[in-house]
């Protein structure tokens, strides 16, 4: 199998397309600046309305509010509600693929992300306005991974390095054994200084181009 043993995915935007995507959408149909819900998610990065959900911290409530507080000091109106209702993103049929391709050729796979209380399992902002069926599409995936951490459920989140620590004991890896791929650099960075091979995801053909390079295998 040669020097990687495990492959550790991030899920929203990476299993799936980029929230990023359905944030622009919102900022467009509310006439706000492009890129908006990003700025303010970027500010105070440890202790913002998004750190403290998906840390569970605080409930939903609390996030609606404290991000439209949140929102209003950067000088537009925005409610945190309206941000969770459009996060998750559409699955990509490739990745899914790839992952029955790796299990089948004998890696362990592996889940962390981010994401906030809600009980649809490893979606980043919970997808609180997804179908049943959608739910259920999600949770058939999370069900090939060997282990799923979620901040939410840790109590930690990405991109503290304790959280791939974590994934690491609790799999019996050392990091140098590990690919991680991830959709934001920041989360990319620890991962990589802890010695795990780190593919920054910009879409699902380049993931897999990545990894296929990395383990010098085909992937679908």
């Amino acid at each position: 199998m040669g020097r990687f043993t495990t492959v550790i995915f991030d899920f929203g935007g990476v299993i799936t397309a980029s929230p990023f995507e359905a944030f622009n959408r919102l900022e467009e149909q509310r006439g706000l600046p492009r890129d908006f819900v990003r700025r303010v998610n970027a500010a105070n990065p440890d202790g913002n309305a998004w750190a403290k959900f998906e840390r569970a911290e605080i409930d939903a409530a609390a996030f609606d509010a404290l991000f439209a507080e949140e929102a209003r000091a950067l000088g537009h109106e925005l409610e945190g509600e309206a941000v969770l209702a459009v996060i998750a993103g559409a699955v990509r049929p490739a990745m899914v693929a790839a992952l029955d391709t790796l299990k089948d050729r004998g890696f362990t796979i592996a889940c962390i992300t981010n994401n906030v209380p809600g009980g649809k399992m490893g979606v980043r902002g919970a997808g609180m306005t997804r179908s049943e069926e959608a739910a259920i599409e999600v949770a058939d995936i999370m069900a090939r991974f060997a282990h799923v951490i979620e901040s939410s459920k840790a109590g930690v989140r990405k991109p503290d390095p304790r959280i791939y620590l974590m994934m690491c004991e609790k799999l019996g890896v050392e990091p140098a054994e590990c690919i991680y791929l991830d959709d934001l650099g920041i989360n990319c960075k620890p991962a990589g200084q802890l010695g795990m091979h780190a593919i920054k995801v910009t879409s699902g053909e380049q993931a897999l181009a990545d990894l296929s390079a990395a383990l010098e295998m085909p992937l679908p």
